[in-house]
């Protein structure tokens, strides 16, 4: 059966039916997916809570059990030294205990306005305060109101370690609701009050009282005890000791916060804000009457490192911190500076840092002469506003030229007067004066301020600036001035000696550190504070700047440290000095030759020393050289004690180093030749691959010089020819010595021919009478190393008498000379044969002839007639000796 065909107008129903059908599914599909994310998150949420309440009940029974004895006293944390030893242990040492009811009412405010402004209203957890922390914090900076209630800090205090976990804060606030319903308020005050750490080894706010103001509670004022309050957020950065400026401004945010809370009244609050923060602080020796550790001056270095790791407050948890110190050489530190008879002056100061060439570990530090706990500032950490001198010499100059520029050691630089670049400021050095052309060795080690701003000039500064920060110099800007340590830069003891440690460590730089790790209370948990270390530079970079330090030290004329040296120990070392402006020198009336600062920083392969000196005001002056070299005496000291029992290895030059003798001042410079003059040569160090290969020609074959008055006469039965001469010889270029010369002798016949006589390594030679009759020239010719000079002479006649004709005659008696009138004799000198005794007719004589020179030397000559022998007659006898007693005596 034929199936019927639909009408248009079904046709036209069916379509519009399927198009309702398509517009209408989407919207039952979106409302079903809605219901579905509902149901899930509703879920999720649901399981959550039974989930976290769960968990929350399963830490809050993991928690501790509250211990009396721990809420109200501070729990002792240890520290140990590099060998596992303990020795310093702080808590509850020394604390004053104050009871509630003591604790002035301001106090009481000044604490709660900036810590718990509820506390009195909440039962542990505050979650109004929490979100108002929040805001507080957006809306007058970090820091300006805490999120913990005051329970919830003495219970973390007092059982649970400092890490930010949900386990330690669900037991936190477990605690802290337990801690509420069995103790007062006031009582969970004072156990707060008592137990905070305050600064350093500080605990308590009474402690706090008596150590920074020397007075009790009551006798505050509002300023102190709005800065005290202030304190237990971060209690080392706060210390007006240390940090006034950063100190005065917590202060005036808590009474701020008093104001804001209607403690105080805004006059109150203004006329507080305006007084001095360092005003009112207690003298040094009320502060030492608070018993310290065994080494103060390197706790306080922990401590600070613990407070920039974020971990101030973990003290009072009772932590074990685990050391770099060196128990011997602190000692060692602390001996020196604490004997007066080393410091040639009352009141200088000077600050100490000995770290381990290798790790970077600070092994000791010396804070201050008679450093006692909490001195508040101590110079090998604290002193970071002072110039460092010409010790930022390898640093900023040579070090980067070398690395970055491959620099030999002999690099020509000129000493000549010069100014700053675009500035009409002259470039001075310490002694007034300019040396020319030297070496990069001899600039660095006679410490020469131009060469070293040009130095910098040729690497700049942008690449300075890398290598220093590659060293843990930070600075935001370099300038020349930075060249001769006179700029932007300043640094402490610790990271100068930190910095030139890397030299010593083939380029290896580790971040000064005093703590390896620190365990907390459980344990278990710890934390490692020891840095990775980097390559700085490269290894010939790192040894060549020792090689030329080591100059500093050496005995070299113009070497700058050569106190601080140390027999056998190799070392390397850097002076420097501060100076005054003129306008400082006008202003303060200061003597010339002050300067403000002296620094010494060297080094072993074991140890890296920097060390500091001056006077605790800027414009207290050193002024005199005994002040200036106390850091090289210092340092020489504490290195040859701390090195006495431990094997210390020189410095191995690297593979990367290679060593020639140049021509100092040559450029490019090249080899010396075998004719540099010696002051001129110098071994030199050259990264490998840079080392000249072109000898100098500056300087030639020096030219033989003729041996000049040559005689020669027969002996008495003319069997041998006695010949002399003499003759200036030439030089050893490198050791100055003169060089092997040897003589050839010939005697040529008068139209005849010429016979060698012989040679000799002497001025002299006898040889046997083997020559006819006859006038002959003998000449001497100089040779050396081939090399020949032209012949000196002189004439020579031989005449042979028979035997049989000679007679015995008695010799004559010897002439006497008569003593003659000085005055007279030196008349004679001027008269005597003049001009007879230069017509080489004289040379046959034998001894003082006035070597042919005619000025009348030649007439007492064994021989001599007046210059007119003809080498025939018998030289005359020897005069008898004057008896030397017999002569006029003489002395100068």
């Amino acid at each position: 059966m034929t199936e019927r065909r639909r009408t248009r107008g079904e046709h036209q129903k069916a379509l519009a039916e399927k198009n309702k059908k398509k517009t209408t599914k989407p919207a039952s599909s979106a409302k079903t997916w809605f219901k579905r994310i509902f149901l899930t998150v509703l879920a999720i949420g649901v399981a959550g809570l039974i989930g976290g309440g769960a968990l929350f009940a399963f830490y809050a029974s993991t928690a501790p059990e509250l211990d009396e004895e721990l809420l109200k006293d501070p729990v002792s944390s240890e520290f140990y030294d590099k060998n596992g030893e303990l020795f310093a242990t702080i808590g509850a040492e020394n604390r004053k205990y104050i009871k509630y009811e003591d604790i002035p009412e301001d106090m009481i405010n000044a604490i709660l306005a900036t810590e718990d402004v509820r506390f009195f209203e909440h039962h542990g957890m505050d979650f109004y305060r929490l979100g108002g922390a929040i805001l507080a914090n957006f809306r007058d900076g970090f820091g300006a109101q805490g999120a913990s209630t005051l329970t919830q800090q003495v219970v973390k205090n007092s059982f649970l370690q400092n890490e930010k976990k949900l386990k330690r804060k669900a037991q936190e606030a477990w605690l802290a609701f337990q801690l509420e319903r069995k103790y007062t308020k006031e009582e969970i005050f004072e156990m707060y009050f008592n137990k905070m750490l305050m600064s350093g080894r500080i605990y308590g706010f009474g402690t706090a009282s008596q150590y920074f103001y020397g007075k009790e509670l009551k006798d505050l004022t509002l300023d102190e005890e709005a800065l005290l309050a202030g304190l237990v957020q971060r209690p080392n950065a706060y210390n007006p000791l240390k940090n006034p400026e950063l100190a005065k401004k917590r202060r005036n945010t808590v009474l701020g916060l008093m104001y804001q809370h209607g403690k105080i009244s805004k006059a109150e609050m203004e006329e507080a804000k305006k007084a001095e923060v360092q005003s009112g602080l207690a003298d040094d020796a009320t502060r030492q009457s608070f018993a310290g550790s065994k080494y103060d001056a390197f706790l306080d270095i922990v401590i600070n490192e613990l407070e920039n790791n974020g971990d101030g407050s973990a003290m009072a948890e009772g932590i074990k911190v685990y050391t770099t110190l060196d128990p011997n050489a602190q000692q060692v530190v602390e001996n020196v500076m604490n004997d007066d008879s080393n410091f040639p002056t009352e009141d200088i100061q000077s600050g100490v840092a000995v770290v381990d060439t290798k790790t970077g570990a600070i092994q000791a530090v010396g804070g201050g002469r008679k450093y006692g706990a909490e001195r508040g500032w101590n110079y090998a950490e604290d002193l970071t506003n002072n110039q460092p001198g010409s010790t930022m010499k390898p640093l900023v100059d040579y070090g980067p030229a070398i690395e970055y520029l491959k620099w030999s050691t002999g690099q020509t630089l000129v000493d000549e007067p010069m100014n700053y670049t675009g500035t009409k400021q002259t470039i001075t050095n310490w002694d007034g004066r300019y040396m020319g052309a030297m070496t990069a060795r001899k600039a660095l080690y006679a410490s020469r301020n131009v060469p070293a701003v040009k130095a910098l000039q040729e690497v700049g500064t942008e690449k300075a600036k890398e290598f220093v920060g590659r060293l843990g110099i930070e600075t935001e800007n370099l300038y020349e001035s930075d060249a001769i340590g006179g700029g932007a830069i300043t640094i402490s003891p610790i990271q100068m000696a930190a910095s030139y440690a890397a030299f010593g460590n083939n380029g290896v730089y580790t971040d000064p550190h005093s703590i390896t790790k620190i365990v907390y209370r459980d344990g278990k948990t710890s934390k490692n504070y020891t840095p990775e270390s980097k390559v700085a530079m490269n290894d010939y970079t790192a040894y060549m700047v020792t090689d030329m330090l080591r100059d500093v030290v050496g005995n070299k004329p113009d070497a700058s440290g050569t106190a601080a040296n140390v027999p056998g120990l190799d070392i390397a070392g850097k002076t420097g000095t501060t100076n005054y402006s003129a306008e400082d020198f006008n202003k303060y009336n200061l003597p010339n030759t002050s300067v403000p600062d002296s620094w010494f920083a060297g080094y072993t392969t074991n140890y890296s020393i920097a060390i500091w000196s001056g006077y605790e005001k800027h414009f207290d002056p050193i002024t005199t050289w005994e002040e200036r070299r106390l850091p090289q005496n210092l340092f020489k000291t504490i290195m040859q004690e701390i090195s006495a029992n431990v094997e210390t290895a020189s410095f191995k030059k690297p593979s990367t180093v290679v060593e020639a003798t140049v021509e100092v001042g040559s450029k490019p410079l090249r080899l010396a030749s075998d004719y540099t003059p010696s002051e001129l040569r110098q071994t030199e160090l050259f990264v490998r691959g840079t080392e000249p290969t072109e000898v100098s020609e500056v300087y030639e074959a020096p030219e033989l010089s003729t041996p000049y008055n040559v005689s020669a006469n027969l002996d008495l039965g003319a069997q041998s020819i006695n010949i002399s001469w003499e003759h200036d010889a030439i030089l050893n270029p490198e050791t100055d010595e003169p060089l092997p010369t040897s003589f050839e002798v010939s005697a040529t016949r008068e139209g005849g021919e010429t016979v060698v006589l012989g040679t000799a390594d002497t001025k002299g030679l006898t040889v046997a009478n083997t020559l006819e009759d006859g006038n002959y020239t003998i000449s001497v010719v100089a040779i050396v190393d081939g090399t020949r000079s032209e012949p000196g002479t002189t004439t020579f006649q031989i005449t042979t008498t028979p035997e049989e004709d000679l007679e015995t005659e008695d010799p004559d008696e010897p002439d006497i000379d008569l003593p003659i009138d000085p005055g007279q004799e030196d008349n004679d000198q001027g008269n005597n044969n003049n001009g007879n005794g230069d017509n080489g007719n004289n040379n046959n004589n034998n001894g003082n002839n006035g070597h042919g020179n005619g000025n009348g030397h030649g007439n007492n000559g064994n021989g001599g007639n007046n210059g007119n022998n003809d080498g025939n007659q018998q030289p005359t006898p020897p005069t008898e000796p004057t008896n030397p007693n017999e002569e006029d005596q003489s002395s100068e």
